[in-house]
């Protein structure tokens, strides 16, 4: 099922647009200056929506000057005060997050639902296994068919009021329940999904949680913006989303580099002939999937496989071009051979 298509400022999500990235910027909002500056670095490094906390007045006021600085769509993160949310939207902003749960009585949110169908701004509803309502949590628990069952009952508000613009988020901090949640709540509503793995944590655990839980979704063709939750720099998060959208075949754009993970028969240091590999080559551009293998044993077939590929001996290197072998050549010279004629394929 097509999910429903709309505009988050400039940029299309649903309706089988691409699947964006977006990331989160962990500055004070109020500086307006820095929170602009870690935009433009988010941008730099791929994303294609970013969100920030409106945690009061002085954020809000802030939005016209950051939205001034930067090019992509900006999200207002709103938590227990729909009169933050309102005056995002006065200020410019281009879609709001909301999480039903804390935002408060059913008269609150169809104030907001006015003011985002008056300047035609998206809204995300946002829900999450750690704050779910009381209600939900008395009738199902932190489950999958609660968080569904929240953002459909606050779906419903938004649609009482003839508004449809809506993005929604299903997260735990369990990849399954998210998977889980995720895959119901696309059977049921027609909505672009936003995927992400809540509270994921730091450095390789998170990112292996997040590609896990959004990874599967996106294979099954559910998924429409996503966001790698990491604690940190949040450039990470986009640059980890990059690569998930790569790993499962949503983007293909810049070098590919795949190699083996070694075993007995490698005779060479190929850890560090990927690295240099990998460092010589450009990160975006011009699509080139490029096989580094270490042995003879699955190396020639693999590297045919690729655009380019060299496969390991013990004194020498054999290199493929579209599967046909083009020369042989002794070590060490022939990685910076192989890497000289990887830069012709890209020029």
């Amino acid at each position: 099922m097509e999910t429903k298509g709309f505009k988050i400022g400039n940029t299309n999500i649903g309706g089988g647009a691409p699947v964006t990235i977006q990331s989160m910027t962990n500055t004070d909002t109020r500086n307006a200056e820095a929170t602009a500056a870690q935009v433009l670095a988010l941008e730099e490094a791929g994303c294609e929506i970013v969100r920030f906390s409106i945690y009061d007045e002085a954020c809000a006021k802030a939005i016209p000057y950051i939205k001034a600085l930067t090019h992509i769509p900006l999200v207002a993160d709103i938590h227990f005060d729909h009169r933050l949310a309102i005056s995002a939207i006065e200020n410019g902003i281009d879609k709001v997050r909301i999480n039903p749960g804390n935002i408060g009585s059913e008269q609150k949110v169809r104030e907001l639902v006015a003011a985002a169908k008056d300047r035609g701004v998206p809204i995300r509803i946002g829900v999450n296994g750690g704050s779910l309502e009381k209600e939900m949590l008395a009738k199902y628990g932190v489950t999958p068919r609660g968080m569904v069952e929240s953002a459909l009952s606050h779906a419903a508000i938004l649609e009482k009021c003839g508004f449809t613009d809506i993005v929604l988020s299903l997260k735990a901090s369990s990849v399954s329940k998210t998977v889980e949640a995720n895959r119901l709540a696309r059977e049921l509503m027609p909505y672009p999904l936003h995927l992400g793995v809540t509270e994921a944590g730091m450095d390789e655990d998170a990112v292996v949680k997040s590609s896990i839980g959004i990874g599967s979704l996106l294979l099954d063709g559910i998924g429409d913006t996503i966001r790698v939750s990491l604690t940190g720099d949040p450039v990470r998060e986009v640059i980890a989303a990059k690569r998930i959208l790569k790993a499962v075949g949503l983007r293909s754009e810049g070098v590919e580099v795949i190699s083996c993970p070694t075993c007995g028969r490698t005779r060479v240091d190929l850890a560090s002939i990927v690295n240099k590999v990998r460092d010589s080559l450009p990160k975006t551009g011009k699509q080139l999937r490029i096989a580094v293998m270490g042995c003879s044993v699955n190396g020639p077939g693999e590297s045919r496989e690729a655009d380019m590929g060299i496969a390991f001996g013990a004194n020498n290197a054999v290199v493929f071009r579209k599967g046909e072998l083009i020369y042989s050549d002794l070590l060490p010279g022939v990685i910076d051979r192989f890497i000289a004629d990887v830069k012709k394929e890209l020029s």
